[in-house]
């Protein structure tokens, strides 16, 4: 980085996305180019060329193998960016939304996230039960903590870096997009959605199982209802 401040990081867990990991990290580069970035992948121990490529692609490698949300933790922590961006390894996000997320951040907002289902946001990736779930959770993320969500399922979405150690993220699953959600209410602030089109996974296997991580999201809102 020449020693540059970093004004862009894009923390991106993976687990076995060889097929994916290089198209991801080309897209990423080419709609930030300009930006001084870094991209941080946390990899939970692949067993095919996840790290090879992101090396190849210049990203910073970190190994966590605790879940989804503790490799998240993790790459977030690390970040030195003034903006840091989170986004999936499996091609479901469109890079060219990058801007958004970056221009929402740099004009004032603590917190932007991805919607699927405000005016211009979709999913081609959803069954009708997820959707149906995803409703549910927002209804009642909404109704104990005064929130306005439409979307609080999902990973595309970026932080300004200094209120990621005011957030105290402990989920290590699927919960942790949630949890942020939560948090960033409870702690007052200033949060904007975005919409999103979310793509169907490109290669290789997906890791939400749709009843054991919709209890794992149901249990984190338990959670943080009852906690500080």
């Amino acid at each position: 980085m020449g020693g540059q401040k970093v004004g862009v990081s894009v923390v991106i867990p993976t687990l076995n996305e060889g097929k994916n990991i290089g198209k991801v990290l080309q897209g990423v580069r080419r709609v930030l180019k300009g930006n001084n970035i870094e991209i941080i992948v946390v990899d939970g121990h692949s067993t095919d060329d996840t790290v090879e490529l992101a090396k190849k692609h210049g990203a910073r490698i970190l190994y966590d193998n605790q879940g989804k949300g503790s490799a998240l933790i993790k790459g977030l922590h690390a970040a030195n960016g003034e903006i840091v961006i989170s986004m999936d390894a499996d091609l479901s996000h469109e890079p060219k939304e990058l801007t958004l997320l970056v221009n929402s951040i740099a004009i004032g907002y603590d917190l932007c996230t991805g919607s699927r289902f405000i005016a211009g946001g979709s999913t081609e990736d959803m069954t009708f039960v997820r959707i149906l779930g995803n409703k549910f959770f927002v209804m009642l993320v909404n109704l104990l903590f005064g929130a306005h969500y439409t979307d609080i399922c999902y990973g595309y979405r970026s932080f300004n870096r200094r209120i990621i150690p005011k957030l105290n993220l402990k989920e290590k699953g699927f919960g942790i997009e949630t949890e942020i959600n939560i948090k960033a209410v409870k702690k007052g602030l200033k949060v904007i959605e975005v919409p999103s089109t979310e793509k169907k996974r490109n290669a290789g296997e997906g890791k939400l199982r749709t009843f054991r991580d919709g209890y794992i999201i149901l249990k984190a809102i338990i959670v943080n209802a009852f906690s500080r």
